[in-house]
């Protein structure tokens, strides 16, 4: 209830009736926006004892608005703003008196560009193809349940309530460097461990703390379009270095650490974003060279590691012989779904701790409660299994797919299935332009909201991420055939 005591004052000198002062009050509360159609209105009685007058007063006040039509007198219910509120009429009291956000800010900001990838409205679409996200519909959700109801028990609730760790959930962390020693032939404490919302605000954190304006900060090309927007936005100059089916071309890379003072190397050496790529063993072992040689340092975006369909024998550069060089970053979003916002970063305890220090500054607790719930996750083995089912599924889904646009679509796009993920990367051939067939299937039900690499965003590729994961069968067939139609109708 907003706080009337404050917010209407009666002069009981004035000549004007108390319970016409307090009408009219309410009607400015009304047009300024501060009462919205359908709020509740305090009882008679309520009011009368905030206000200190009688209640006949209020209710005199109430009756008055009731014949003009600001408010409702609901049977049972009490007295509410009218859904139906006077704008013309003879004793309008409405000023046309714009409301404080309407406007435009009278002062100066940056007018940042869109973030979003090229799509189109979602509002008529059937199927939306994303980045490359699980299905959360496959989640365990009955253990996810326990063991969220076990934190919310008022022992954990109190304790994990009352405590504060800059790094993230003590138990969380314990957990979770478990988990990555176990899957990712990392040798790694607590101490060496931070969460963060997502892999995005790993990434931020990481390279807030070294790039400074004018810094030479190598990416991939193509390469993770957000961050690449983030290195740029804290005043770096991109060197792009290319991928081919190998991965990073490290040569070149060699060739550019030569001639450059590099700062930062951003790499994503699994499942490369947005090719697929899986970065070979000799890149690696360069890569690791060069790192070492020119003491670089390295943010290495392991975004989905956990989805492998073949046998794959690629740890994480992170845990190499890399003298605390690479900072490595990951996330259980992918594994989870979107709605969990639960990433990592790992690196020496110095940098942890100064990490720690700079998200204080925009989040002090982060997600405490679902790292709690995820802990239990994982000490029960329920996260493993899911892993293992999740990877069983994406892999039949990875194939059927491949085989679709194979049998589909071969004359359109050209493709290399990957070894994991959950995203083909479809490059279309120069007679078919993407842009116009993503606006045309647009037109048909089909949408992306995933990264498109068109005439707006580095539209040499002209090619884009199809995320097959959360895809039925049948929706995969559907989408495959809208594209086959847009394809043809360009070349008609």
């Amino acid at each position: 209830m907003l706080p009337y005591k404050n917010l209407i004052v009666i002069d009981k000198k004035s000549n004007v009736a108390v319970y016409k002062q307090l009408a009219l009050q309410f009607i400015n509360l009304i047009q300024e926006g501060k009462l919205l159609p359908g709020a509740e209105l305090p009882s008679t009685r309520t009011l009368a004892n905030d206000l200190q007058l009688h209640r006949k007063t209020i209710m005199a006040a109430y009756n008055a608005l009731v014949t003009e039509d600001w408010i409702d007198n609901l049977p049972r219910k009490g007295y509410a703003v009218s859904l139906r509120l006077p704008v013309v009429r003879p004793r309008s009291y409405n000023t046309n008196r714009l409301g404080a956000y309407k406007g435009i800010s009278s002062f100066g900001f940056e007018k940042l560009e869109t973030v979003i990838y090229p799509s189109v409205s979602l509002a008529h679409s059937r199927i939306v193809v994303n980045d490359g996200f699980p299905d959360i519909s496959i989640l365990p959700a009955e253990a996810i349940i326990k063991e969220y109801r076990n934190v919310l028990e008022y022992t954990t609730l109190n304790r994990i309530g009352t405590e504060w760790h800059a790094e993230g959930s003590p138990d969380f962390r314990k957990s979770l460097c478990t988990f990555l020693n176990q899957t990712r032939g990392m040798d790694i404490g607590m101490d060496n461990l931070l969460t963060s919302r997502g892999a995005q605000m790993a990434i931020y954190l990481a390279a807030s703390l070294i790039i400074q304006p004018g810094d030479k900060v190598v990416v991939s090309d193509p390469s993770y379009l957000l961050a690449s927007m983030l290195f740029e936005r804290l005043g770096a100059e991109l060197i792009r270095v290319p991928v081919d089916e190998e991965g990073m071309c490290t040569v070149p890379l060699e060739e550019i650490l030569k001639n450059n003072d590099v700062r930062l190397l951003y790499v994503i050496p699994h499942h490369h974003h947005p090719t697929t790529v899986t970065l070979s063993v000799q890149r690696r072992n360069h890569l690791l060279q060069l790192i070492k040689a020119y003491d670089l340092a390295v943010i290495e975006d392991d975004y989905d590691y956990d989805f492998r369909y073949q046998y794959d024998p690629y740890l994480p550069l992170a845990s190499g012989d890399h003298g605390g060089n690479i900072i490595y970053i990951g996330s259980l979003t992918k594994v989870l779904g979107t709605p969990f916002r639960l990433g990592y970063m790992i690196a020496t305890q110095e940098f942890v701790q100064s990490a720690a220090k700079l998200r204080a500054l925009i989040d002090l607790r982060g997600e405490v409660l679902m790292e709690q719930t995820v802990t239990g996750l994982i000490d029960s083995g329920e996260l493993a299994r899911h892993i293992k089912k999740a990877n069983k599924l994406y892999a039949q889904r990875c194939d059927f797919l491949s085989d679709l646009i194979n049998d589909e679509l071969s004359d359109v796009v050209d493709f290399t299935k990957p070894t994991g993920g959950m995203a083909l990367w479809l490059k279309f051939k120069p007679t078919f332009p993407l842009s116009k067939i993503v606006k045309k299937a647009g037109t048909m039900g089909l949408a992306f909201t995933g990264s498109v690499y068109n005439e707006d965003v580095n539209g040499r590729f002209n090619a884009c991420r199809f995320g097959f994961a959360s895809l039925q069968e049948e929706e995969m067939k559907e989408a495959i055939h809208i594209l086959r139609k847009s394809a043809d109708s360009l070349v008609k």
